[in-house]
């Protein structure tokens, strides 16, 4: 029975090394007592005594576990390298879009500038509603101010409709700054996307870059 357990763990061995002579392994002992073999070490065991092996199987290292400042530190390092990963592999997958999207820098002008247009046709229409609302607010200030120099009170519904104004004007401004930053991602993206692509293509100058 041992014999047959050791062949099996020699067999994990050899099976590891054969895949990756380069790659560094570690041994670690889980919560079960089951014996694993890896590249790193999962965060769950970092605070576990583990052995760093050499490509021929040999102990290295004798990898005591990690104090709770260690740990921390452990865990922050794997979280910026899976967070580098994930970016990589995002990139990838843009890089891979942009070219399976477009079949020339033509199209990419094409698409830029029908989506320019659907926000600059959303700004138009909000400096319309802008107009409009202004010209509202002035109308009902102008009453507001007829009747305090004939010494009347002001009623209410006045009140709210000047509150009424101010409330959509605000609002109105504010969607009008969220669209031209629109517009600005909006340029810069595709400006972005301009260049990638040709740096994908190869066609890219030096020029460009700067």
């Amino acid at each position: 029975m041992l014999k047959a357990k050791f062949l099996g763990v020699s067999l994990v061995l050899c099976c590891a090394f054969s895949a990756s002579a380069e790659a560094k392994l570690y041994k670690w002992v889980d919560d079960n007592g089951t014996t694993h073999y890896g590249e790193t070490i999962p965060p769950e065991y970092a605070n576990k005594d583990a052995t760093k092996l050499s490509d021929k199987g040999r102990v290295e290292k004798r990898i005591e576990k990690l104090t709770p400042e260690e740990r921390r530190a452990q865990e922050a390092e794997d979280a910026k390298k899976n967070t580098a990963q994930q970016a990589a592999i995002e990139a990838k997958r843009r890089d891979s879009a942009l070219l399976n999207t477009f079949s020339n820098e033509n199209e990419i002008d094409l698409s830029r500038d029908r989506s320019l247009q659907q926000v600059e046709a959303r700004i138009n229409s909000i400096n319309t509603m802008l107009k409009s609302a202004q010209a509202s607010l002035v109308e009902h200030q102008k009453e507001q101010e007829g009747l305090v120099k004939q010494g009347k009170n002001i009623p209410k519904s006045l009140l709210d409709d000047l509150a009424e104004n101010e409330a959509h004007l605000a609002k109105l401004n504010s969607e009008l700054a969220q669209n031209e930053q629109e517009l600005a991602k909006v340029k810069a993206r595709f400006d972005a996307d301009k260049l990638r692509y040709r740096e994908l293509k190869g066609t890219v100058s030096s020029a460009s870059k700067k």
